[in-house]
């Protein structure tokens, strides 16, 4: 094992020891109750069994029989979502098959980023992933399970399942994806009109046929954003079917891994030792974040691994990212890291490839459980139909595309996709997958907004020809719930392919799916906190330096002391649009660094 990743997680294991002895003894508790619908009254079971028919309801009154609860988040208008319509019927038919039983115990919200993205609806996003994780955990409350799986792929919403899931960890969980649509107009093509169009060159509606194009079926989106580095992650911490993540919906594949899942879910039941509890701990986040920076994956995941990890009892911090990108190689190019999508990476060997270099290298914690064993070396395979079978094959070890997954040997770069900046700005975490060599440095004056929308009104004046850095503020947690700022980077992305040097700083957050213009996201203490970001003025020199992790404001310390709590703070008071129904949300969220959560720790509570 890499002496760094060992040193991380005996950290992050000394780090969390109290809070994880408060989280496994509330895990104990739970198994040593035993099988639930065994304590339940003849009348709660009565109220469980009303809707199901006469052969299931014979079933579920056998106590050893299992049940299997599904929470889902489906619904028709996220189009990795709408496979999920069918899922359930799939999923209990073959539960049936083998002598067990599978009810909906409920369904959580599930929203899409690509429509709210630069609209009100965004300042819910990041707020739904408590919701959806309160959602699971309000499902699984009828304690009439013994298992469950869990239906859901996109931004907020895999975390959300997990952290609710983990709530209830002493049962077995499984997920379950939808897979990617067939691949659209290629991404190059997209982001030129998208450029035209912020240039006035081409019309809303010619712009519309464009991403009508890129998104253009159900499944998930094909770019490696948030809701495909979920899927990774959930490879990378053993929980969905070994690469299976990327398989095409809608597909003869797609289904047979369905019906697999959905036995694997019951093996589990039916051993001990395999509870979501039990599969889960410090090293399958340490695992996790392996992954994320071998390939690329969406910087929004340094807010929700630390939420995730919360729920277990497990404490991260960025100095965790930053330690672990600096010793694990980038072995994947997926747009907006490059110009292929998922599908040339699941052609070109997927997950299993990049999970046995990962192992080759010494990387990851090989010996973790997972839901198919002990051993991440269990997914180094590749899912096939054979005669209409699903089959497993351990043939997909070396990348048959070095365009879009590389190898230990041959890394696109030495270290990992995201690093922190520290400096008298506060803390704060860049994507640089995707970022060129002359991107790593730049030192420039400051624009200060306090609004996306006041950057592209000053836009749209010519006000922007020239080098600068972009300070977006009061766009934290606490402030507006912490929207993505992505509708900014087509703007930022034209003035920077004009040849000027631009960077954003901003204590807001960053599409999965940007990384093009250097961005330093995520800053702490955000604005409203009376943070270094609100002290900032226009012209004031911003050095941001990439290689050695620094984000410095060129000002004295005497003239930044006389700065603090000067400027006025901008906060979002618009009730609009259910926001208000967030108000305690907002209050009570941690910074980003803590996960941007409303939960807190075990010892908190205390």
């Amino acid at each position: 094992m890499n002496k760094t990743i060992l040193e991380v997680t005996n950290n992050i294991i000394k780090r969390s020891k109290k809070n994880r002895k408060v989280y496994l003894e509330m895990i104990e508790k739970s198994k040593l109750e035993g099988m639930s619908r065994k304590r339940m009254g003849c009348s709660n079971l009565a109220h469980t069994i009303a809707p199901m028919s006469d052969s299931e309801k014979e079933l579920l009154m056998d106590m050893e029989i299992p049940n299997i609860g599904i929470v889902t988040a489906y619904n028709d208008m996220l189009s990795a979502h709408e496979p999920y319509k069918n899922y359930p019927d799939i999923i209990k038919e073959e539960l049936v098959k083998n002598k067990a039983t599978g009810q909906v115990a409920g369904g959580v919200p599930s929203m899409c980023d690509g429509i709210t993205q630069g609209k009100e609806g965004m300042e819910l996003s990041l707020f739904s992933r408590d919701n959806i994780a309160m959602g699971t955990a309000i499902g699984l409350s009828h304690n009439v399970f013994d298992g469950a799986v869990y239906l859901g792929v996109c931004d907020k919403i895999v975390p959300g399942l997990l952290m609710g899931a983990l709530s209830f960890g002493h049962l077995p969980a499984v997920f379950i994806p939808s897979g990617p649509m067939p691949s659209g107009i290629s991404n190059s093509d997209k982001a030129k009109k998208r450029e035209e169009f912020a240039l006035g060159k081409i019309d809303k509606g010619e712009l519309l046929k464009v991403e009508a194009q890129s998104y253009h079926s159900c499944g998930t989106c094909t770019f490696f954003g948030t809701a495909n580095s979920n899927q990774m992650l959930l490879e990378m911490m053993g929980l969905q079917l070994p690469n299976g993540s990327f398989v095409n919906t809608n597909t003869p594949l797609r289904k047979e891994l369905t019906k697999e899942a959905t036995r694997q879910v019951l093996s589990l039941v039916r051993k001990d030792g395999f509870a979501l509890a039990d599969i889960i701990d410090e090293r399958s986040f340490v695992n996790a974040i392996v992954g994320l920076m071998a390939t690329g994956g969406s910087s929004n995941h340094t807010i929700h691994l630390i939420a995730m990890a919360k729920i277990a009892g497990i404490t991260l911090n960025w100095d965790d990212f930053d330690a672990i990108s600096k010793v694990t190689p980038l072995l994947c190019q997926m747009y907006p890291n490059g110009s292929l999508d998922v599908n040339h990476f699941r052609d070109a060997g997927g997950m299993g490839v990049v999970i046995s270099q990962l192992i080759k290298a010494g990387l990851v914690h090989n010996d973790v459980k997972t839901i198919v064993g002990v051993g991440l070396d269990d997914f180094c395979v590749e899912p096939k139909l054979e005669d209409e079978k699903l089959i497993f094959t351990k043939d997909c070890n070396v990348s048959r595309n070095t365009e879009v997954v590389s190898s230990i040997e041959s890394p696109y770069s030495v270290e990992g996709g995201l690093k922190l900046l520290t400096g008298n700005i506060g803390r704060s975490v860049i994507k640089t997958s995707a970022l060129k060599e002359e991107q790593l440095y730049i030192k420039a004056p400051a624009m200060v907004f306090d609004t996306q929308e006041g950057l592209k009104e000053s836009f749209a004046r010519g006000e922007l020809n020239k080098d600068f850095v972009a300070v977006v503020k009061c766009q934290g947690p606490k402030a507006n719930g912490m929207p993505e700022l992505h509708g900014l980077l087509p703007i930022m992305g034209l003035i920077q392919n004009q040849g000027f040097k631009v960077a954003i700083v901003t204590d807001g957050r960053m599409s999965g799916a940007s990384g093009k213009v250097p961005s330093a996201i995520h800053l702490t203490n955000e604005a409203i906190e009376g943070g270094m970001i609100n002290n900032i003025r226009n012209d004031d020199i911003i050095c941001l330096d990439v290689k050695n992790g620094k984000l410095t404001l060129e000002e004295s310390s005497e003239e930044l002391i006389k700065r603090v709590n000067k400027n006025k703070i901008i906060k979002n008071n618009d009730l609009t649009y259910g926001r208000f129904l967030f108000n305690a949300v907002r209050e009570n969220i941690s910074n980003a660094e803590d996960g941007a959560t409303i939960f807190k720790d075990y010892e908190e509570k205390e």
